[in-house]
């Protein structure tokens, strides 16, 4: 969680707005068991593309759904089966990663402290790595059918429901937003595709979800940087699903619309972004001190582009999340926001292979340091829609497989990745 640079600050003294700002930039092989599952290759190719968003109001929510849907999971593992590329070395790469070794030992914590500065924290990285690590062994229990896989998965989680109490310091709402949307992915894996969880600790994970995570991350955050909102609605709406709480869900939904428009900019929106919901941005120079001193805006541009791309990185994956998981649960998100995240992903990928940067966006200097975020965007608005975006899919192709970026993200080239 290292710190970055904050952005320009304004001659006069901050604003009690603009102080929470500058603040908030500185937070932040196995031999295949599985056989093919009846139907062929082709018939995964655009899993979900099937069933059609059609959700309505109070509608019970399809497990599994967060993120990764049934059929998802029978494509990867089919792929894997037949030693199918990408999915073969996406499997290879989280099958010996750290997270899926078979003596993996959570390290759990009662109160998880992450300041916003060099101070040190305590329990931020084991949180966040547990994390991953149950959902990494929930996903290979699905690939392989390895009980091993499933009772691990298991154990990571009932270590940390067992004992986690809070979150503090100043990073508290990011670092508890990171780690819910694993724990909540892995949860879901592990409750609707394994019968060997005991009902009473399902039950004590889940009361630890509503009562130390989706209270802090549902609220969102307006006034810090844009990836904190994001991935509190990513992580509010894979809780949601998960505990089938409709609330909640449209909560997230909720932050979501109303988040991205501010986030990433399309000309449509007029000469200067939109505002933030409940911020306290009130002049075009406070706004434009909320995107790092830009003051050019062009399709695709985000908030924090100037800032580095790897925080605009981490906003493209946590508004993929979210639509993908509302698309498993009948909601059309995409549709609301696929010529804005489809700008956004060229714009960024554009750079990040290496086209020089013009002299108006960010001074003429970017620093190009993208995640493993690209994937399922890339899957719906390609796969699904079938739109060019050649920028990405280059990108993609050339950063795979996507692994981890031991925050939030993981191995979306082996659940989402579409054949060439």
């Amino acid at each position: 969680m290292a710190a970055a640079s904050s952005p320009t600050s304004p001659r006069t003294r901050p604003s009690p707005w603009a102080r929470r700002v500058l603040l908030g930039s500185l937070l932040p092989v196995l031999t295949i068991a599985a056989t093919a599952c009846g139907s062929s290759s082709a018939d995964h190719e655009t899993a979900g593309a099937a069933h059609p968003p059609n959700r309505t109001a109070g509608q019970p929510f399809v497990h599994p759904g967060v993120l990764v849907g049934k059929e998802q999971l029978a494509a990867a593992r089919e792929h894997v089966a037949r030693k199918e590329e990408p999915w073969l070395s996406a499997y290879k790469a989280m099958s010996t990663s750290k997270y899926a070794a078979s003596d993996y030992t959570p390290k759990a914590y009662e109160t998880v402290m992450c300041p916003p500065d060099t101070r040190p924290g305590q329990g931020c990285v084991e949180e966040r790595e547990d994390a991953i690590a149950a959902y990494t062994q929930a996903l290979l229990w699905n690939i392989t059918r390895d009980k091993a896989h499933a009772t691990k998965a298991v154990e990571i989680m009932d270590a940390w429901s067992d004992k986690v109490k809070r979150h503090t310091e100043g990073n508290a709402g990011l670092q508890t937003a990171w780690a819910a949307t694993s724990w909540a992915k892995a949860a879901e894996l592990m409750q609707y595709t394994y019968d060997g969880w005991p009902d009473g600790e399902e039950l004590k994970f889940q009361r630890m979800l509503r009562e130390v995570y989706l209270p802090v991350v549902q609220p969102g955050s307006a006034d810090f940087n844009g990836n904190w909102d994001l991935v509190m609605a990513d992580a509010t709406m894979n809780m949601a699903v998960y505990l089938n709480d409709q609330a909640a869900f449209e909560k997230a939904v909720h932050h979501f619309r109303t988040r991205v428009p501010a986030y990433f900019y399309l000309s449509s929106d007029g000469a200067l972004p939109v505002k933030p919901e409940g911020s306290g941005i009130d002049t075009p120079a406070e706004l434009r001190t909320y995107w790092f001193g830009q003051s050019t805006f062009k399709d695709g541009l985000a908030q924090e582009t100037c800032r580095n791309f790897k925080h605009a990185s981490y906003s493209l994956a946590a508004t993929s999340h979210i639509a993908e998981t509302a698309w498993h649960q009948g909601l059309d998100l995409y549709g609301e926001v696929k010529d804005r995240l489809a700008a956004a992903l060229e714009f960024h990928s554009k750079y990040q292979l290496g086209a020089a940067a013009p002299a108006w966006l960010c001074g003429g200097k970017v620093q190009r340091d993208m995640g493993p975020d690209t994937e399922v965007g890339l899957a719906h608005l390609r796969g699904r829609l079938k739109m060019n975006l050649p920028q990405t899919e280059k990108l993609t192709r050339e950063e795979r497989p996507e692994g981890t970026d031991d925050l939030f993200v993981a191995w979306e080239t082996l659940t989402h990745a579409q054949a060439a």
